[in-house]
């Protein structure tokens, strides 16, 4: 892929409010290290971004470090030009993705037509490496954390959480939890 080429590219998750930035450490390390020393995780956007690079650094892992970028896409849709940029008939690294419930269709649409194989359901999917958050991303974080764990008071002195509040408890726990994520749903940054 030439650099105008990129340069177009890196204009997507930049109109998007993102950063280019993961997109060209990874084009920079697959041209320049040895073939398959680059793993690249598109996700749709700089919240899926930056989930995966806390999750890495609280297990102690460089992923830059090991060959691995996390590039936002701008949204799902674009994931066509990211698999021409990053699958067979570009870069050839090896890819992995996740993406929502919503968006599962253009996924696999893309996949078929990169040339990475028929996608018929989310089993097929998941042997290539991608994934589908059954709501959204934030939804499988705070379902891994267990609807208790982001409600659990941070001292002893802490106020009572708004979730008992008598107008919040008809809610279903998981709704609770969402409405302690602030920010509207794709910049949701949920965490201790």
């Amino acid at each position: 892929m030439d650099d105008q080429s990129l340069a177009r590219l890196a204009a997507v998750p930049e109109a998007a409010g993102g950063s280019s930035a993961a997109l060209a450490a990874a084009a920079a390390h697959a041209r320049a290290g040895p073939a398959g020393s680059t793993a690249v995780v598109l996700v749709e956007g700089m919240s899926d971004q930056s989930a995966r690079a806390t999750l890495a650094a609280r297990r102690g892992r460089n992923l830059s470090g090991e060959g691995v970028f996390v590039v936002p896409m701008g949204g799902a849709t674009n994931i066509g030009h990211f698999l021409d940029l990053f699958g067979p008939s570009g870069f050839g690294v090896r890819l992995a993705g996740l993406c929502d419930q919503g968006e599962e269709g253009d996924f696999r649409r893309s996949l078929a037509r990169a040339g990475l194989g028929a996608t018929v359901n989310r089993v097929s999917l998941e042997r290539l490496g991608f994934f589908v958050c059954v709501a959204d991303l934030e939804d499988e974080l705070i379902r891994s954390l267990g609807p208790q764990d982001p409600l659990r008071p941070r001292t002893r002195r802490s106020p009572r959480p708004h979730p008992r509040a008598p107008s919040a408890r008809w809610r279903p726990r998981p709704r609770l939890t969402r409405s302690l994520c602030p920010g509207p749903p794709r910049s949701r940054a949920c965490g201790p």
